[in-house]
């Protein structure tokens, strides 16, 4: 069951990806390459990119992997995705047609397996403290990207982070904010998985 999760997972999170950056081409109005730029550039892309690379190795049984220590993070990540989708996004995005499977599949359907997947097997097993400050690099790299490319592209992928629109003070808080949403997500993850590791010793 577990392999058979881990499979699952890898190949929605592939499939999704894939058929979003097909959609994407087809209704692109820029230039291939500033597409695919622009593709990259969400943290939802990018996040389910790392579920679908991390699962398949699982599926595949790399060895050279430290499953142990990135299932927490990518757990986190792909919750954030779902979680700031809910929240702030789903209200002002209206999809239409096959784009209404590859969101759900994006945002909802692979947070929650992949969440599933930790709650059941290793990832609450192995949870430490020391290990926030490596888990918050992607995050934050990923933000200074996103706004220094915006500065000179005019391009930045969420309404809430789009210095043009908001200003650069509401785009700092809002940043603080997000950062906030990380560091209480892997306390709640580590929290619940130190409990749930008490509950098995136990």
């Amino acid at each position: 069951m577990k392999t058979r999760l881990a499979c699952s997972i890898a190949i929605l999170a592939w499939f999704a990806v894939i058929m979003q950056f097909v959609l994407m081409l087809m209704n692109k109005t820029m230039s291939s390459a500033e597409t695919i730029v622009r593709f990259f550039s969400y943290f939802t892309i990018l996040t389910n990119t790392m579920v679908a690379l991390f699962f398949t190795a699982k599926t595949l049984k790399v060895e050279k992997v430290d499953y142990h220590t990135w299932l927490t993070p990518i757990a986190v990540y792909i919750t954030v995705v779902c979680v700031v989708y809910q929240v702030l996004l789903r209200p002002v995005w209206s999809p239409e047609g096959f784009q209404i499977v590859i969101d759900e599949l994006l945002h909802s359907i692979i947070p929650v397996l992949t969440v599933l997947y930790w709650l059941l097997y290793d990832g609450a097993k192995h949870v430490m403290w020391l290990l926030i400050p490596k888990w918050l690099i992607y995050p934050l790299v990923y933000l200074v990207y996103i706004l220094i490319r915006g500065t000179f592209s005019g391009f930045y992928p969420y309404p809430f982070i789009n210095v043009l629109e908001i200003g650069w003070q509401q785009t700092l808080i809002n940043s603080f904010l997000m950062c906030l949403l990380f560091l209480m997500l892997f306390s709640m993850f580590i929290g619940l998985g130190q409990r749930l590791k008490l509950g098995h010793y136990s």
